[in-house]
């Protein structure tokens, strides 16, 4: 595993950030290994695989060119990524996931248009090259525009567009919307931030050349806490009045009001969360499963006392009911070299993967789920390196799972892999090798035992 690390070069007045990659060693990090980027980039790049080999590569806007750059792993040259009549939003929050459904990870891009709004470009993946599919808006009373999240919000097996952000420049009024797959209306998920008398609002992103602070958009944070099958967030609110920010739990609860019928649920922000509440001054929030038992956690990073001094809070979920999930991972299936007497390759996290799986839940109903891996990187993102999906109450095994990975130019045939009957409460690695011949991925599976289940079980199909 690299790293990619950007910084602010101290002879750049632009504002420009320079990268720098630390090459792995082993298990570890080699400081005398490292390559400086010989360009540097407009905003944050984004971590994808344009060419179908399943190693990164490097997307952004760089001091060469106005139109984005792809830096290719491997070799490392520059490419030409596409050609786009529009700028690229600052900051943006481009993705890589797949929005045509059909298991391979299309390119979505935050831009603006000739009149300076904020709109969204999806560039889909039409036999591993990108092709602008369609440009849609932001919601029309939005002002100030947060960073766009994807999740499967009302658990139907198809990726939702979230879009956190204000209808005011001072943030008085913030809101968030839905736009659901395949649509462009913008339906509001949550628009009540008042709590006791007190009006809460997310934190406006203000850009500077050289910020004295780490720079956050405004951000959602996306993962199934209470594992009931419908993604919650976590996002960073400012009380309005000017006494501090804290960070809360944004629980998907299924709709209570007329203005969220068109999708079907809502979230409701939890005003007091035993751990959460007392953590003053926080800048980030995320999801992480510390203990490796699926269910996730939360970590939180908060401004110290002294300035340009942080601290980090991890909070164990001690939610208990009888809950299920999935937890999967989709490596790359790389060895740095031919791989020794046909051994199964590893490798590492990979972004792009798209994962879908069909059920029954506890009443009998079919239930459906998807997620994909590792889709952004930039403005702490702080993505998971594998998803954990949550399956409510139902014991059943899943029906059905499926993986999609990218696939590379002229190649016709999408790159998926079905499995039957996973059992609940397992973690799935899975490993894609060989890369052309999806039959051949290799599934490794691992069962936590808890409180619902018994003795833990352990296994490998080659399926």
């Amino acid at each position: 595993m690299d790293v990619l690390l950007t910084y602010l070069p101290q002879n750049h007045a632009g504002g420009e950030l320079g990268a720098v990659i630390i090459w792995g060693q082993n298990q570890t990090l080699n400081p005398n290994n490292m390559t400086i980027l010989n360009r540097t980039f407009q905003d944050e790049p984004l971590i994808m695989d344009f060419n179908g080999d399943l190693i990164p590569d490097v997307f952004g806007v760089t001091s060469e060119s106005n139109q984005p750059q792809i830096l290719l792993g491997g070799n490392l040259s520059w490419h030409l990524a596409l050609t786009t009549k529009h700028k690229m939003r600052l900051p943006h929050s481009h993705a890589f996931i797949d929005l045509t459904e059909d298991f391979t990870a299309d390119l979505f891009l935050t831009t603006v248009s000739a009149s300076g709004t904020s709109q969204f470009e999806i560039w889909e993946n039409l036999d591993g090259n990108f092709s602008l599919r369609t440009i849609f808006e932001k919601p029309q009373n939005m002002v100030v525009v947060g960073q766009s999240a994807f999740a499967d919000f009302d658990g139907d097996g198809h990726v939702d567009h979230l879009l956190p952000g204000c209808e005011d420049d001072s943030c008085q009024r913030s809101a968030i919307y839905l736009a659901r797959h395949g649509a462009k209306q913008w339906v509001p998920v949550l628009q009540d931030f008042s709590n006791k008398g007190t009006l809460w609002g997310f934190v406006p992103f203000v850009r500077e050349q050289r910020p004295a602070e780490i720079p956050v958009p405004i951000t959602l944070h996306i993962g199934d806490y209470n594992m009931d099958g419908y993604p919650d967030a976590l996002a960073v609110l400012r009380n309005t009045s000017g006494s501090g920010q804290q960070a809360f739990l944004l629980e998907n609860v299924p709709c209570s009001n007329a203005s969220c019928e068109g999708a079907h649920r809502m979230f409701k922000v939890y005003w007091e969360l035993v751990g959460l509440s007392p953590i003053r001054d926080a800048v980030v929030a995320t999801f992480f499963d510390i203990y490796e038992d699926g269910i996730l956690d939360i970590v939180v990073l908060s401004k110290g006392p002294a300035k340009n001094n942080f601290a980090i809070h991890a909070l164990k979920n001690n939610f208990e009911a009888d809950a299920y999930f999935v937890k999967v991972i989709v490596l790359s299936g790389l060895c740095s070299n031919d791989c020794p007497r046909k051994i199964t390759p590893f490798g590492v996290n990979q972004p792009g993967p798209y994962i879908m799986y069909t059920t029954v839940d506890a009443n009998g109903y079919p239930k459906n789920g998807s997620a994909g891996q590792l889709s952004q990187s930039a403005h702490l993102a702080l993505q998971l390196p594998y998803n954990v999906l949550g399956l409510g109450r139902s014991a059943n095994f899943l029906d059905h799972l499926y993986v999609g990975i990218p696939r590379p130019a002229g190649e016709k045939s999408v790159r998926k892999q079905e499995w039957t009957a996973i059992i609940p409460n397992s973690q799935l690695i899975v490993i894609p090798y060989p890369h052309d011949v999806p039959r051949s991925a290799c599934r490794r599976l691992r069962v936590h035992p808890g409180h619902h289940r018994s003795p833990a079980l352990a296994g490998e199909d080659g399926r």
